[in-house]
Order: C-alpha cells, then structure tokens, then sequence
C-alpha cells in the first residue's frame, strides 16, 4: 500500500526504541522506503546497525560525519520525506522540535521538512503530564503536528499510568490513514453524507438540562475525513465547542427532539447516515417556565422517552440507503450491539466500551468494534481522525458488497 513513499523514521533515547524495529519492519513489508534518523541516546538503546539491515538504508545519527556530503543527505531526505515519524519521542525531543532547536542530525533534517509530522511520546507519567511537556505538545499541534496519543499500562519505571508508546501496528495504522488520505481523498465524490454528533440537552427549566459527557470529536472527526474525501456533507450536532471547515453544511441543534427533526426532514435525501451522536434517551415530561426553587426534602422528575432517532431512520431507510449506528457500552459491548443492529435495522454498528482505557468520551483517541451481520472487525487504539477513515473505507467496502 504504501509503494513509493519515503518515510523518516526519527527514533529517540527511550526505552521503547526496540519497538522502532519492528515498526521499520513492518513499513518496509509494505514496500515503503524507510530512513532512519536516531540520538546518541537512542543509540544506547538499539544498534543503528539493527535498523540498516531492516531498511536497507544507512542510519544517520552523526551531524559531521565526513564519509557522506552532509548538505546534499541532510537537505535531500527533508525533500524526499513523504512523512515524518518520531517514534518514540522523548520529552527532550519534543522541546526540542516545539521551540526549533536543530543540534543534532535528527532535529536538523525533521526542521527542513515541509510534509506531514507525526510523533509517538513515550516516556513515564510524570514526565508527560508535566506542564512543560504538554505546552509543547500543543505548540507541536499548532504547527501542525499529529501527536499519537500515549497508552496507558506498566511502564519501563514500574510505574502503571499514561506514557507507554503504542504498540507498531497501531502506528503502522496511523501512518497508512496520513499518506493515503490525500490519494483516497475523492473517493466519496458526490456521496451524500449525514453525520450526528455531540450530546443533546433536555430542559427541566430555564436554568438546568439533562445531558451527557459526550464532545462531539468523533461525529466531527467524521464529518471533516468525509468532506475531505469529496463527499456532500451535513453535519446535524448538538451543543459542543468545536470548529467546523467551510466543506460541510452545519446543522445546530440542542435537544434530542431537535436532532430528530433535523435528521428526518434530511434523511430521505442521503446516500449513507452516521449516528454518533450521543442522544438522551429521555426528557423531563414538564419543562418549567421558571426556575425551579428549592424546597425541603427530595424532588422528582418525571420523565418520558424521546423519539428514537436511528430506529426511525431504520424503519424508513429508502432503498440503497447506508445506515451506521453507534454504540456506547460498560459491558457486554458485542451481544448489547448486536442486538441493537437487528433491532434497528441497520447495517452497521461502531461499538466501544467507555471502559477500555483511549475510548470513549473528551478523548482524542478510540478503540471501535465494527459489526455487521457478516462479521465483526476489531480496531486496535487509535487518533480519532485514524478511526474515522478506517470507518468510512468499510461503509464504502460494505455498501459495495450489498450492492452486489
């Protein structure tokens, strides 16, 4: 798949550098040309000598080493990369790359690269919690960076937290959905795309509402890969704080009886329909027209259901209509969302457990269960954005074969 490109793998001083090799190993499986940039401390961890026989390339570690031209190595990789990977990314190398330091052979060429930059930080949980790390892993962001968010297990310290690097083929996945995206971009061309996103809010009265935890960063994160793959978007999202790109239409609603008009008075219009977002399956019966004061003793609401979107949508799907439903679980993830496939008569369902550490809601990260009636395809942890162009390609893959 990735035939053709050249990717710089940066590899720095952390304990997980020996996942590096397999992760160059893996990359050149899929026929891509891989360089490898390493620190002096890096080299502390795993021979140089590992990587040159892996990708059939020199490593390059030494800034004024005299056996090669140093101006034409260092400027031409910036020129050939394709894509930029630090893994794993220190501490140290990331303060390095925010504020532009270039000391070392590393640092130097990644600075005079203009393609995509993607690092993978490993390191113990103190060190990347720390204030100063995460500001420069936000300044990273706004450079444009992609950072790969930690795992969360034993580290190499003994410590159980945030800062384990993920695993190779979770990176693999990442780099594939950063160098194909831009080739798979017009794949959905003309494709009309209704997404759902973010929480509803259900009034009790002027001042309070029922609600839940959810962002909106997976439905957007959707919405935004398949716009930029060509496809006619309309965004329906609850209240939340993020952005949108001009590519999309953007519908604003607030509560769960919003979003149901929003969605099927555009429904019958659309050619595949994404439900992420996370809908109270309740309101309150009366809604005050004051503030409700309070009083001695407790105080109950009363409350009814509200209609249910995606059921709705199942029971009216026109004739080559692509229906994916999300599901949020605590625990039997697999039998509660097969259930829910057959009950909405859809044709598939995202599932993930709010339990599995990166999943879930306020996150960057998700680890989904892709079910169907013919199979169930697990996703490893990854970026949201990863996530939301693995989805689509399957929507596009399934609808194909029901097609057929």
């Amino acid at each position: 798949m990735l035939e053709g490109k050249t990717v710089l793998l940066g590899i720095t001083g952390s304990i997980a550098a020996y996942k590096a090799a397999a992760l160059a190993s893996a990359l050149k499986k899929e026929r891509c040309n891989v360089h490898v940039l390493m620190t002096r401390n890096a080299m502390e961890f795993i021979s140089p000598r590992t990587f040159d026989t892996l990708t059939e390339h020199r490593t390059l570690f030494d800034t004024f080493d005299r056996s090669f031209e140093y101006n034409v190595e260092h400027i031409a990789l910036a020129k050939q990369a394709d894509l930029v990977m630090i893994a794993p990314a220190t501490a140290n190398v990331l303060a390095k790359l925010a504020n532009g330091i270039a000391d070392d052979m590393l640092t130097t060429t990644v600075l005079a690269c203009r393609c995509p930059k993607l690092a993978a930080p490993a390191m113990n949980t103190g060190m990347y919690e720390n204030p100063a790390t995460q500001a420069n892993l936000e300044r990273l962001r706004v450079f444009g960076w992609e950072i790969v968010e930690p795992a969360e297990g034993l580290l190499a310290c003994g410590d159980v937290g945030l800062g384990k690097m993920p695993e190779p083929e979770q990176l693999l996945e990442r780099i594939k959905a950063c160098l194909l995206g831009g080739e798979r971009r017009r794949d959905m061309e003309g494709i009309r795309v209704l997404v759902t996103a973010g929480p509803t809010q259900e009034a009790i009265d002027p001042v309070r509402y029922i609600t839940n935890y959810s962002t909106g960063k997976m439905g957007y994160s959707i919405a935004e890969a398949a716009a930029k793959r060509g496809a006619v978007v309309t965004l329906v999202t609850g209240k939340t704080s993020l952005k949108t790109s001009a590519s999309l239409e953007r519908i604003d609603v607030v509560s769960a009886q919003d979003m149901f008009d929003a969605v099927t008075s555009r429904s019958a219009q659309q050619d595949i329909i994404i439900k992420a977002a996370a809908v109270a399956d309740y309101r309150p019966a009366e809604v005050a027209n004051d503030k409700l004061k309070k009083k001695d003793g407790e105080m109950f609401i009363s409350l009814v259901r509200n209609p249910d979107i995606l059921q709705y949508l199942g029971e009216h799907r026109p004739k080559g209509q692509y229906l994916c439903g999300f599901s949020m679980e605590t625990k039997d993830m697999v039998e509660n969302s097969r259930k829910k496939l057959e009950k909405k008569k859809i044709q598939m369902i995202a599932a993930n457990n709010l339990k599995e550490s990166g999943a879930g809601f306020g996150v960057d990260t998700n680890v989904l269960t892709l079910i169907t009636k013919e199979r169930k395809q697990e996703l490893p942890l990854l970026s949201k954005d990863a996530v939301s162009d693995i989805l689509l390609d399957e929507i596009l893959k399934h609808r194909a074969e029901i097609d057929e």
